[in-house]
């Protein structure tokens, strides 16, 4: 089974779409870094995550300088998101990312790496969340000012998961 480590961005995402709570029924086992969580979901709604299935996971101290060094190497990106991509690092993880500089610094890396809209697809095959949900959260996500999803695979989607 793979663990998928996320960044904040997809788990923003999640939530504009309400689709939160559906992503944790479905099978997937999602983590991040303690250091993202502290900085970026703690306050927010970092103990409902938890509540939900949402683990937290500190890196070893060979991670930590990895991350580091990513930093150091790539300055526009965030410490926490150099911590899950060393993380993701990890056998069988998975980095989940909507961040196109993250994305590209992983596959360089050869870590696998996926996004929503995969995630999304996994939702869907697990067959254990309702496509008509799906559909909605995916609309709401895509209608929202600061969607960065493409537009020709959002619409493909929402064309074949439409309500019948």
């Amino acid at each position: 089974m793979i663990i998928l480590v996320s960044d904040t961005s997809i788990l923003i995402d999640l939530e504009r779409g309400g689709l939160l709570e559906s992503t944790f029924i479905c099978g997937l086992t999602m983590i991040v870094p303690d250091l993202l969580y502290q900085k970026e979901l703690e306050n927010e709604n970092g103990q409902y995550l938890r509540s939900l299935g949402l683990g937290v996971v500190t890196l070893t101290p060979d991670e930590v300088t990895l991350a580091q060094a990513v930093r150091t190497q790539r300055p526009t990106l965030s410490l926490p998101d150099c911590f899950a991509l060393a993380c993701a690092q990890r056998p069988d993880h998975a980095l989940v990312t909507g961040d196109k500089a993250l994305r590209k610094e992983a596959t360089g890396r050869v870590v696998e790496v996926y996004g929503l809209l995969w995630l999304l697809d996994q939702m869907v095959a697990s067959n254990a969340v309702a496509i008509s949900l799906i559909h909605a959260g995916l609309n709401q996500i895509f209608e929202h000012q600061r969607c960065r999803l493409p537009a020709d695979e959002v619409k493909a989607r929402l064309s074949a998961w439409e309500p019948k």
